[in-house]
């Protein structure tokens, strides 16, 4: 089965799906050059796949095509920031330390 992860706008959050099947989500929200992200989910008979962690992939992908930083408030994300340093720039330097990534980056 194919994994993908679709933006599904008009409901504020990132899909990923197995096939046609919704096992997890993003919820997010963009205002002006900012993507917040509250909080993930996934499917607890899914876990352990690697889904949350193709989903956030998914997530931070369409933030950086689209120009945008994040605000990343769900733990879930943060922590794949810190274990994905090249990502921290999604982050605003000035933001980094509200969650904790201040070093993530080095």
């Amino acid at each position: 089965m194919d994994t993908t992860v679709v933006d599904v706008p008009e409901k504020g959050r990132f899909e990923v799906r197995v096939g046609e099947r919704v096992v997890g989500l993003a919820s997010y929200h963009v205002e002006g050059s900012s993507m917040t992200l509250p909080h993930t989910e996934v499917d607890p008979s899914m876990g352990g796949k690697g889904i949350g962690t193709t989903l956030v992939a998914g997530v931070l992908s369409a933030a950086r095509e689209r120009g945008l930083t994040v605000l990343p408030y769900c733990s879930f994300i943060r922590h794949y920031i810190q274990q994905h340093p090249e990502d921290v720039v999604l982050v605003a330097a000035e933001d980094r330390p509200h969650f904790g990534l201040e070093t993530a980056d080095r």
